[in-house]
């Protein structure tokens, strides 16, 4: 199935045009879960879609909310966690820059605060910290739409939606074998425009120190390579952050004393 959505979304892509290019993603999305059901729902081939759910599900209905706890190692734990959200924030500025052709640096402080002063709303709240998120990115390289109105758009369209149960419930019928095709495109494009960073920028990879940190990095990230911490866990953006920053330090220490 993930073959299927990844398919599905490069058809659209190279054979649509107009508002069902644009919505490449989406099409894919539908196209596969489609033929999930059919194959399982209608022949038989595998675990059937569970649409019960949805029509179970109320049509409004409030998040439930929880007060912020202060306890000192739960932040001990979760504060290098800003490392890694101003490393993925500003690799994700880097990577629209490329694909607009735009020089976004000037704007990065405003794009800091907002990620923080978002994240302080999301705790207070019981939420959890937030970023740009790699997918967001993803989707505009796919779709080529960068407007900044579009995404105030999309957010309040989300937030709406939040208050919806039906609409949770339809998203958790989405199978997993789907997202995983999803996570392939999207990751995969922001790969690409990583890579476009590179180019753009005139990375010497003639260099072993520069070889090393981006293939290592590459891996981890694109890998989610996960590091535990007792209780904690590390993501593989998080094993990628810190790793390129750690590599980067050695080598270019050991360049040095030569």
């Amino acid at each position: 199935m993930q073959a299927v959505k990844f398919l599905s979304v490069g058809l659209v892509a190279v054979y649509t045009r107009g508002m069902a290019q644009r919505l490449l993603i989406l099409a894919g999305l539908l196209v596969a879960s489609a033929v999930y059901a059919l194959l399982t729902n209608g022949l038989g081939l595998g675990k059937p879609v569970d649409f019960d759910p949805i029509v179970s599900a109320a049509w409004f209905g409030m998040p439930h909310f929880t007060a912020p706890v202060f306890t000192g190692q739960a932040m001990l734990l979760i504060a290098p966690v800003a490392v890694i959200l101003i490393a993925e924030n500003l690799g994700q500025i880097k990577a629209v820059s490329a694909m607009t052709g735009l020089q976004l640096g000037p704007y990065m402080g405003r794009a800091f605060i907002g990620d923080g002063v978002a994240t302080m709303v999301s705790g207070a709240v019981g939420g959890t910290g937030v970023t740009t998120y790699a997918e967001n990115i993803g989707a505009m390289a796919a779709t080529h739409i960068y407007s900044t109105a579009m995404f105030v758009a999309a957010a309040f369209i989300a937030v709406f939606l939040g208050f919806c149960p039906k609409f949770g419930a339809l998203l958790q019928t989405i199978p997993l074998a789907v997202m995983g095709g999803v996570s392939i495109v999207v990751f995969g494009l922001i790969v690409v425009a990583g890579a476009k960073i590179w180019v753009q920028n005139q990375v010497d990879f003639s260099d072993n120190a520069n070889l090393i940190v981006a293939a290592v990095t590459l891996i981890l990230g694109t890998g989610d390579y996960a590091l535990k911490f007792g209780s904690f866990t590390m993501g593989g953006i998080g094993t990628a952050t810190f790793g390129a920053i750690l590599l980067n330090a050695l080598l270019r220490r050991a360049t040095q004393n030569r």
